[in-house]
């Protein structure tokens, strides 16, 4: 199947069309109404600026801004929701902050279950633009253990065949165990779970078997205390992620591109797309995204690992996260040849 045969399928109003893909058991999606949901734990509004010739200790006006919600698990949502698949986000919100999260999610088609705080607020983001890699990214809110369990009980409902997405760091207020015990609560249920983590909180909960995790060259060269450069470089250690526990091994290397260990055994490689960078904020998400949108379609790794390199690359060469057609006109390279 093409992406133009997938582009109609999500584009359907047809409901049993929408849902025509196939989860890991071979039971249809649509036959019971799946449940798709993205885990933002301290969500945020970020405030994307511009400045022209930046200098310190003098006031700097800026020359282009931009507000979106920000958090990788919401990343993942727009573009699922971009892409057509609707879900649902998750996560904490408080204050004035939190409400314009989500109405701005409202606002993009993007549906949200968060938790309200009763104190504090949620993070306002500052990302120069200009000045490469620099933020200021605020505390957000204390997150209270009554709270982390009414989120454990949302998490209840999840069954066999509904997929979930844990990604970004855990903040200092809630235990930092808090992935392991969220899968281990789901230990069994046949949820395909995606792991996008770092270091100690993606090796720790390997053991849980998720469905997909997606560590960059350097997040996997650092667990295993090795550097990584090349798309060779980095299959075995991938492997090694894969007897620890993990089924699918998804690696984004930037401009090297990406590979893919696959659970059943196969490995693809992909240099990286051709085009301009223009706003690499949330181009891991959207791999997560689009690789995810992919498998469920299709059940097949290799459309699915092309499906999530053309929406990492389409969102980086974006100003915002990629659009359906972003994400076709990059696939049509990405598998041309």
């Amino acid at each position: 199947m093409t992406l133009n045969e997938f582009g109609s399928i999500l584009s359907s109003t047809n409901e049993e069309q929408q849902k025509a893909v196939r989860n890991p058991q071979n039971k249809r999606y649509g036959e019971e109404k799946e449940m798709i949901c993205t885990v933002t734990f301290n969500p945020s509004l970020d405030y994307i600026v511009s400045v022209e010739d930046f200098k310190l200790g003098l006031t700097n006006r800026t020359s282009s801004e931009l507000m979106l919600p920000g958090g990788k698990g919401i990343n993942v949502s727009t573009v699922l929701m971009n892409l057509g698949i609707e879900n649902t986000a998750l996560g904490f919100m408080a204050g004035f902050v939190g409400d314009e999260i989500v109405r701005k999610l409202e606002e993009m088609g993007v549906r949200s279950d968060f938790i309200r705080i009763p104190e504090g607020v949620s993070r306002i983001n500052l990302k120069l633009k200009s000045i490469d890699g620099t933020e200021i990214n605020g505390m957000g809110p204390e997150i209270s253990a009554e709270k982390v369990q009414e989120l454990m009980k949302k998490l209840d409902t999840l069954k066999e065949g509904d997929v979930l997405f844990l990604a970004g760091s855990i903040p200092s207020s809630m235990p930092d165990d808090m992935y392991e015990k969220i899968m281990a609560r789901l230990d069994g249920r046949g949820v395909m779970i995606v792991v996008d983590a770092t270091r100690d909180l993606l090796v720790n909960v390997l053991k849980y078997h998720p469905f997909l995790v997606k560590p960059n060259n350097h997040e996997l060269g650092e667990i295993f205390g090795v550097e990584l450069k090349t798309r060779q470089d980095v299959i075995p250690y991938g492997k090694k992620l894969q007897e620890k526990g993990a089924r699918n091994v998804l690696i984004s290397m930037a401009g090297e591109g990406a590979v893919l260990v696959a659970e059943n055994g196969q490995v693809f490689e992909k240099p990286a797309p051709k085009g301009t960078l223009v706003n690499g904020v949330g181009a891991g998400d959207s791999m997560v995204a689009g690789f995810m949108a992919g498998w469920m379609e299709k059940q097949d790794h290799e459309y699915a690992f092309h499906m999530g390199i053309s929406a990492g690359s389409a969102s980086a060469f974006s100003e915002n996260l990629a659009t359906r057609e972003e994400v076709q006109a990059v696939y049509e390279q990405v598998t041309e040849g």
